[in-house]
């Protein structure tokens, strides 16, 4: 792809940028700017393209209210211009096209398609090119209604036409070819499916070409087909298989990385044993070696420099973590054209792995091979192991011991009786001199965690957490982020098995929230959040609680109110007190309370609570919940502020952030007593629409029935006239939960409403009576509400009717009321 050099012409390009801009606000400045992309030749290329980029930025915001003169002008100043002699202004063009395509336009702009499948066929290769690659932008973007009937179906006519091209003379144009028919694989569109034969035929033609990029789309091809026609492969599967074995080996990276797609997709694939088994010799070989580093990563990673920690962290390198959520993104590829003004295409990039590379591909292969062929696996892989892991080159050393990570879920059983040698040699190389080694050690350590914690403690155990733990202090920041995860792991996997080393972590922990940059604190509060899931109340001694308080009551002081790095820290602190709501309670309550009486974490707080990102405000209403049990009279001056946003949280389509909020208002509510009264219509209406909703998840259900009960309690005269519209869902679904404190607080709710509103229960009496039958011991005060209520309405029918009324309850219900309330 053409990419513009960003050096020192990216000053005077942003000035350009602005001064553009600024003349945005004139109408006929679309037409001014089609005009330099396609016409005002005397401008240097990237000024041309830049401001087509601007043109398709205006596109994208403003189109719908383009004067319809100048929308069609653009268009037919596009078609005319898609041959320009120059890559990159062709580049341009397509985009624009392909923008104005997106924004619902195809219907409109019905000449497009037709057009630019002419212009195919033109003698001027540059049209054919600028047309083709328009044709690719657009097969990428609007695939979906390309294959509907809104177009009348032009892939009958295109797929076909593509086809042609795979012959043609041109290695950029074959290229096109294959990528645009490759967007219709993963879909299984019809007009493809109708063509799959002739579609592979043509691709095992293409399979030697000498031009990489074709290569490479032949690669991508041949893995999506093997996920949606198998079929059709499984006849060639062998040839298929010997190819992608070179491919992997290909001398061009991207050739070699979409190559190797191929082993991981393939393992998803029932098939996989019965045809890979015979090539395993072959393929494991050249999976292991494509784990070394290779000398450019080594150079990006900066693998010669061993002491970085005093450097501080790039902020845009830090993207947001949350506590226990270990995702694979997807990756993702971007245009070649740099675009400063994209916003809506960076978006893509927050989760994606941009560094996605052979070495990681290989990885996940092996990983997956493992665990398929278990223990065969390590027929191929022992020997060449043990040349690995005892080389002198570091890089090589390196690799093995990702090797031997990559496998570890798969082949378990086999590698157990070498692991009593492996252990102890992989924890001497946490100390090795070379960062990366110690960095891939702790990974791999960490996948053997759980073999580590079933041995004696002294033997394995012991040794590996007093090494990791002096990689958590490592002088270098990804030994450091590398040593935490693990720890992390091993946490989770030890769980009270650490509580004899609890005050030497501690120590460990402690000390690193005053060396650790910016990234490398987020992992170190997951660090310290799991421990406190792992130990529970283990954690909660006053020796402890006082190591870790003052680090966090600084680090929290230093925080800027806006910092994003609040959020972790607001995280974990649920996490220590949640275990604790024994009747060890108390210890870290006090401690809880300094922390919120010194610090303005209620300020912060209500800035989490109106993050854009569901997972803050999710964490921080569970954090409300958990501030409002342990220490109310601090959180009682902002239920004012903080009431608004917790209505407006109640939106059923993010379970967990209305869970955590209902679950919070029902906190607040049984605190606050009547002095709820004001913030009863805030909040009811919602909590009654999400109990009648079909389909609530059952947690969210039972807390929003819980909530529902505990306003009741405390404002009976503003929720009792609603009684009617929820009291049905509200008995089904906390018949099912066992008797609790919730439990027991919803129920007294629903009495008091009862007495006062007896009619709105009259229709559904029967669900009450089976939701109080639901009890196995009630509070006798409880009891006695029961009894009160179903003996009134039983005097109030009278006896005849409440027998006629009786009848209809199944039988265990039945005698469950007699025995427990004598009706």
């Amino acid at each position: 792809p053409d990419r513009r050099t960003n050096g020192g012409e990216s000053r005077s390009h942003r000035q350009r940028y602005s001064k553009l801009e600024q003349l945005n606000q004139y109408p006929d400045f679309n037409n001014y700017l089609i005009f330099v992309l396609t016409k005002l030749k005397s401008e240097d290329e990237p000024t041309r393209s830049l401001s087509g980029l601007i043109l398709k930025n205006n596109v994208k915001a403003h189109y719908q209210n383009f004067p319809n003169g100048v929308s069609e002008f653009i268009k037919n100043e596009c078609l005319q211009n898609i041959g320009d002699s120059s890559p990159l202004i062709r580049a341009t063009v397509g985009i624009l096209i392909t923008t104005i395509a997106s924004k619902g336009e195809l219907q409109n702009w019905p000449e497009l398609l037709p057009k630019l499948c002419l212009l195919l066929d033109s003698e001027d290769y540059n049209t054919c090119e600028g047309a083709f690659g328009a044709l690719q932008k657009i097969c990428e973007d609007s695939a979906e209604i390309l294959d509907s009937d809104m177009l009348d179906r032009p892939l009958n006519v295109m797929i076909p036409k593509f086809l042609q091209f795979f012959k043609h003379s041109s290695p950029k144009i074959r290229s096109h070819a294959i990528a645009c028919v490759n967007q219709f694989i993963i879909s299984r569109t019809q007009a493809l499916m109708l063509h799959i034969d002739p579609f592979i035929e043509n691709l095992f033609a293409l399979a030697g070409d000498e031009e990489s990029e074709v290569r490479k789309n032949v690669c991508r091809a041949l893995v999506m087909l093997l996920e949606v026609r198998m079929d059709r492969l499984l006849p060639h599967m062998h040839n298929i298989i010997e190819y992608m074995l070179q491919r992997t080996q290909d001398q061009d990276e991207n050739v070699a990385l979409e190559a190797c797609e191929f082993w991981l997709t393939l393992a998803e694939q029932p098939v996989c044993k019965e045809v890979l088994c015979g090539h395993l010799s072959k393929l494991t070989p050249v999976l292991v070696s494509k784990m070394k580093y290779s000398e450019i990563d080594i150079i990006l990673l900066k693998g010669d420099v061993e002491e970085d920690e005093a450097i501080p962290d790039n902020e845009q390198d830090i993207r947001p973590r949350f506590h226990r959520s270990r995702t694979v993104a997807q990756q993702h590829e971007a245009d070649g054209i740099e675009d400063e003004d994209d916003d809506e295409d960076d978006l893509d990039d927050d989760d994606t792995i941009s560094d996605w590379n052979l070495r990681k591909c290989s990885a996940a292969a092996l990983d997956v091979l493992a665990n398929v062929f278990r223990d065969d696996l390590l027929l191929h892989l022992l020997p060449l192991l043990k040349e690995l892991l005892f080389h002198p080159d570091w890089v090589i050393k390196e690799s093995g011991i990702l090797v031997l990570g990559a496998i570890a879920e798969g082949c378990m059983q086999g590698m157990i009786p070498y692991l009593p040698e492996l252990i102890p040699h992989l924890v001497q190389c946490l100390s090795d001199k070379k960062a990366l080694v110690r960095s891939i050690t702790c990974w791999t350590l960490s996948r053997y965690a759980h073999w580590v914690v079933s041995q004696p403690p002294d033997t394995y155990l012991k040794p590996l957490m007093t090494e990791l733990l002096k990689r958590i202090l490592d002088g270098n920041k990804r030994v450091q982020e590398a040593a935490c995860s693990a720890f992390a792991t091993l946490e989770e996997e030890a769980c009270t098995e650490l509580v004899p080393y609890l005050a030497y972590i501690l120590d460990t922990l402690v000390f690193a929230f005053s060396k650790y940059q910016h990234k490398n604190l987020l992992i170190l509060y997951d660090a310290i959040g799991t421990l406190a899931d792992s130990v529970g109340h283990h954690l909660n001694k006053p020796e402890y609680i006082q190591m870790l308080m003052p680090p966090l009551i600084q680090k929290w002081n230093q925080l800027k109110d806006e910092d994003k790095d609040l959020f972790p820290l607001l995280e974990w602190v649920p996490a220590l007190l949640s275990e604790n709501s024994c009747p060890g309670y108390e210890g870290l309550g006090g401690n809880i309370e300094q922390l919120v009486a010194r610090s303005n974490i209620l300020t912060l707080m209500y800035q989490c609570m109106q993050d854009k990102m569901p997972e803050v405000r999710q964490s921080s209403f569970a954090l409300l919940g958990d501030l409002t049990k342990a220490c109310f009279q601090h959180v009682k001056p902002c239920i004012a502020d903080f009431m608004p946003i917790l209505g407006t949280n109640l939106n059923p389509e993010l379970i967990s952030v209305c869970n955590n909020a209902t679950w919070a208002i029902g906190e607040i509510s049984i605190q606050m007593g009547a002095d709820m009264q004001p913030y009863i219509a805030m909040v009811l209406h919602q909590l009654i629409e999400i109990i009648n909703r079909p389909n609530t998840p059952k947690t969210l259900l039972e807390n929003t029935a819980i909530t529902i009960g505990r306003l009741g309690y405390v404002c009976p005269q503003e929720v009792a006239p609603m009684l009617q519209q929820f009291i049905r869902p509200w008995c089904t679904s906390l018949r099912n939960i066992r008797d609790n404190e919730e439990k027991d607080s919803a129920f007294r709710g629903i009495c008091t409403m009862i007495t006062v509103n007896p009619g709105g229960v009259v229709q559904d009496f029967i669900f009450f009576c089976d939701a109080v039958a639901s009890w196995v011991n009630p509070k006798d005060d409880l009891r006695d509400m029961f009894y009160k209520i179903l003996h009134g309405f039983k005097n109030q029918v009278g006896e005849e009717n409440w027998r006629r009324f009786s009848d209809q309850f199944p039988l265990p219900l039945k005698e469950r009321l007699a025995a427990f309330y004598g009706v």
